[in-house]
């Protein structure tokens, strides 16, 4: 068996409004409690178990997730960030504000939960060259 990623834990100030958050935006799911947890479960049965942080809110370590979509999901994700107004980027770095990102043909766009930790969605790479566009 491949090895796979099972489940990763992120600190929130409010666990339920950062899983929740995240479940909206990929369309999966309402956050399930389980344990000290909300967790949020995707079809390959990855879980992000958001968990509410013990320390002061300042001191919650900003993370990154990225996640393969299809161009499919890619547009639906894409269309709830701009439903919502959200702020996102073409880069890890917020640079390239209210941009989606192209890079080997693949499309990706930045978007920060609740906490500001970086939620990332691209698509698959096809070997076409770097560019960005305000889309």
């Amino acid at each position: 068996m491949p090895v796979q990623l099972d489940h990763t834990i992120m600190h929130a100030t409010d666990k339920f409004v950062s899983a929740r958050f995240l479940a909206e935006l990929t369309g999966v799911g309402e956050p399930v409690e389980t344990g000290p947890f909300a967790a949020v479960t995707f079809a390959n049965d990855l879980t992000v178990d958001y968990a509410d942080t013990v320390v002061a809110p300042e001191a919650i370590v900003l993370q990154h997730l990225a996640f393969r979509v299809t161009d499919e999901e890619f547009d639906e994700i894409f269309g709830r960030i701009q439903e919502r107004g959200l702020p996102y980027w073409a880069d890890p770095h917020h640079e390239k504000p209210q941009q989606i990102g192209h890079l080997d043909g693949a499309r990706g766009v930045y978007v920060d939960d609740p906490d500001g930790h970086a939620i990332e969605f691209l698509t698959p790479r096809t070997g076409a060259s770097l560019d960005t566009d305000a889309s």
